[in-house]
């Protein structure tokens, strides 16, 4: 039988604060906050500024765990990983690596992926593969190898941006190689421990589900949905998904509620809802009329997903309410523009593109603005943080900390 996602979430890593966000999209892995008695009345300059930071390139957003914010960064050819104190962004600790990573396309050439914190590790993956452990206590180095070299997979567009997750003792990686399109490595030492499939890297960080009462990963990779058991590396469903234009990618983290499992990607490509059965992802509705999301995965709030439809490059960003169920569109915001949602305290709270804060009821009514400020300058990919009352926004180059609570 088919158990709740958060359930199985707890029992797939250690336990976390309430507070934290451990890694990308939160604690539950789908951009669900628990937090209440926040602030949603702004002023025009928005919450108030607890800090700010300059930082180096990239578009990992951070991560929070145990009273420690993990900043993921490139200064000159180093990627970085820096523990940073909450309150003030003061700098505790900071581990470093050379880097070779140089973005064809001239557009940024810093990490794409979020830190992941659990218990007393930090993982990331850099621009280039290169995939460490480190201690969250010290910032010394745990272990730490490169995918690129060892398992040679096809170059993405925009350098390596699958983040990780953990299950259990198992960190499991959408590498993108033939043989190896997920790799499982002993979450302590970094041995490889298993490799399934052929499928290509994607942009997307996986999700967690339950098949057959037992955690499993679904991985959004270039090729599709593939749904693999840690313990062994056995795929267990596939579904191919992905637009017929090459220069396209799959970016958004599939989301997940009891035996459903819903994905969504842009180029021409739309969405869909499936029931995961034993032995196959049966359709429920799929259509690129309802939620084509390009990079940024939408929430859940209800009964109703809130998410942006189309594509920054093409300035079509377009709020939606759309029912789970049907995939039916209960409402549109025109020119809202791309945006990253996080699902808190009985609403949705988005940051655009253009650093724009923005609190809107989950109504699947009709479109209701609760405040609205632009927070920060510049462009902003890297998905937000909320951790403790505090609301993390990065651009190219400064890290923000605002004041909810």
């Amino acid at each position: 039988m088919l158990r709740s996602a958060l359930s199985l979430l707890l029992l797939a890593a250690p336990a976390s604060r309430a507070a934290d966000w451990p890694g990308r999209l939160g604690p539950t892995r789908d951009g669900q906050s628990t937090e209440v008695g926040l602030n949603w009345k702004w002023g025009k300059d928005g919450p108030p500024q607890a800090w700010k930071i300059d930082v180096g390139a990239g578009f990992a957003g951070v991560s929070v765990a145990g009273g420690t914010v993990y900043l993921f960064h490139r200064i000159e050819n180093d990627e970085i990983l820096s523990a940073r104190d909450p309150a003030t962004g003061k700098e505790r600790w900071a581990f470093k690596y050379h880097t070779k990573y140089r973005d064809e396309f001239g557009f940024d050439n810093g990490p794409r992926c979020v830190p992941l914190a659990d218990g007393d590790a930090v993982f990331t993956h850099g621009a280039d593969g290169d995939l460490h452990a480190v201690s969250a206590k010290t910032g010394k180095m745990l272990w730490g190898k490169n995918l690129t070299a060892e398992y040679l997979p096809k170059k993405g567009y925009f350098g390596v941006g699958a983040g990780p997750v953990v299950i259990g003792d198992v960190l499991l990686v959408n590498v993108g190689a033939k043989g190896a399109g997920v790799v499982g490595f002993d979450k302590t030492t970094g041995k490889e421990l298993w490799k399934a499939g052929d499928d290509g890297p994607g942009y997307s960080s996986p999700a967690v589900l339950d098949v057959g009462g037992k955690p499993h990963a679904a991985f959004f990779t270039r090729a599709g949905v593939l749904v693999v058991r840690p313990t062994d590396g056995k795929v267990t469903h596939s579904l191919p998904w992905r637009s017929r234009l090459d220069a396209s990618v799959n970016a958004a983290t599939p989301l997940v509620r009891k035996d459903e499992l819903f994905v969504t990607s842009s180029y021409g490509t739309g969405g869909t809802l499936r029931t995961v059965k034993a032995d196959e992802l049966a359709e429920v509705w799929a259509n690129d009329t309802s939620l084509s999301c390009q990079y940024g995965t939408p929430v859940r709030a209800g009964d109703h997903l809130y998410g942006v439809n189309g594509r920054a490059d093409t300035r079509t960003g377009e709020l939606r309410c759309v029912e789970w169920k049907t995939g039916k569109v209960m409402w549109a915001e025109k020119r809202f523009g791309v945006a990253h949602v996080i699902a808190v305290d009985g609403g949705v709270l988005a940051v655009t593109e253009d650093g724009v804060a923005v609190r809107f009821a989950a109504d699947p009514k009709a479109y209701r603005e609760v405040a609205r400020a632009k927070v920060i300058g510049g462009v902003v990919r890297a998905a937000p943080a909320l951790a403790d009352g505090r609301l993390y926004v990065r651009n190219e180059n400064q890290l923000l900390c605002l004041q909810l609570k």
